[in-house]
């Protein structure tokens, strides 16, 4: 599963795009790395988020929406 579009080949995406692919506010986005449920990484200053981490993100959300149904 792909994270966007067909032409989007990224492969790191900032904190503001991984805000509007997962509908998340940036509070939550922060929460989510810092409880070690999203992955990140850093480069210089900037905090990206891996494309497999948001596909690893999405496969988490939906084993768990699975389980409490």
């Amino acid at each position: 599963m792909k994270p966007t579009d067909q032409s989007d080949d990224r492969r790191l995406y900032r904190v503001s795009d991984a805000m509007r692919l997962l509908s998340l506010s940036r509070t939550v986005i922060y929460e989510q790395i810092r409880s070690g449920r999203l992955r990140s990484v850093t480069q210089g200053r900037a905090r990206l988020i891996p494309a497999s981490a948001i596909t690893e993100y999405i496969s988490l959300l939906e084993q768990e929406a699975r389980k409490a149904s």
